[in-house]
């Protein structure tokens, strides 16, 4: 009997930035897979995901990849930096996961997913900035979940609870779990396979092997490798994001700001509908 094999597309949640181990990032998708079955030896974990990527990336260079390794659980979890880049655009996010997804269910591998939470509140953004990211992360969120439900994925709302604000969860970037969190990410997700009878072994431990960072360390990291985060998020998107904040200004003076709700509600809806109409078979010629 071969092992279970389990690969891990994604962006740098899954590659497990904030989770240090070995003189690596370990994260909650390796942290899962020791507990899918009952002997640990029996799977075969691949991880794939690149900090960074995005919906495109997923698709071109980590599927393919994914799908010459044959996987029993495949986990798709990504979108967060594509709200974070000046060419965001709902329908090809939409379009892009559905190919992921199809791919991997298609060959009959279990799909795992996940809302995720938005990142302008995350930073502690002033909320004329904060606004526009948040839209566009509830906009992912959205497509995710239906996209999920529509191929039957194991879907996990990380994009809620008490974790969200507990500080300890999360790593000095704030915008990355640290071990805590990646394990609380990891016991949420055995939780659910559990529940739908796909994982045998033991929950992996929610209790941290190392101590969380001390405010020097996060303060720190702010001042070091943070200043060139922030800076390649505002060459490609501050100028934007600048512009987005301007018209969540004016619509608030004008109290019009329900409009861009509406209006990003209507270009998820218009996403999915044309995802259908693709999908929808031809007639057949008279």
């Amino acid at each position: 009997m071969r092992p279970l094999r389990f690969v891990a597309l994604g962006d740098s949640l899954t590659e497990g930035v904030g989770d240090r181990a070995g003189g690596g990032w370990r994260g909650w998708a390796e942290l899962l897979a020791g507990g899918l079955a009952g002997d640990p030896t029996a799977v075969e974990f691949t991880k794939l995901a690149v900090s960074g990527a995005q919906t495109r990336d997923v698709l071109d260079r980590q599927t393919p990849a994914g799908l010459e390794l044959r996987p029993d659980l495949v986990s798709v979890v990504v979108g967060v930096n594509d709200t974070l880049r000046r060419t965001f655009d709902i329908h090809a996010v939409a379009a892009r996961l559905d190919q992921v997804y199809a791919a991997f269910t298609g060959r009959g591998a279990v799909l795992l997913t996940a809302c995720l939470p938005d990142p302008g509140a995350m930073l502690g953004l002033p909320g004329a900035l904060a606004r526009p990211l948040a839209r566009r992360q509830r906009a992912v969120n959205a497509v995710v979940h239906a996209l999920s439900d529509r191929y039957g994925a194991v879907h996990l709302h990380a994009d809620e609870g008490e974790w969200l604000t507990d500080r300890a969860m999360w790593s000095a970037d704030r915008l990355h779990p640290g071990e805590l969190g990646h394990r609380q990410l990891a016991v949420r997700f055995h939780a659910l396979l559990t529940a739908a009878g796909l994982a045998a072994g033991a929950a992996p431990s929610p209790e941290p092997d190392s101590p969380a960072p001390t405010r020097p360390a996060r303060l720190w990291w702010l001042a070091t490798a943070g200043t060139g985060w922030v800076a390649r998020r505002c060459t490609d998107l501050l100028p934007q994001l600048l512009t987005l904040a301007a018209g969540e200004l004016r619509h608030r003076a004008r109290g019009t700001s329900a409009r861009l709700d509406l209006r990003a509600s209507a270009s998820v809806s218009a996403a999915l509908a044309a995802l259908s109409v693709r999908d929808r078979p031809e007639p057949d010629a008279a």
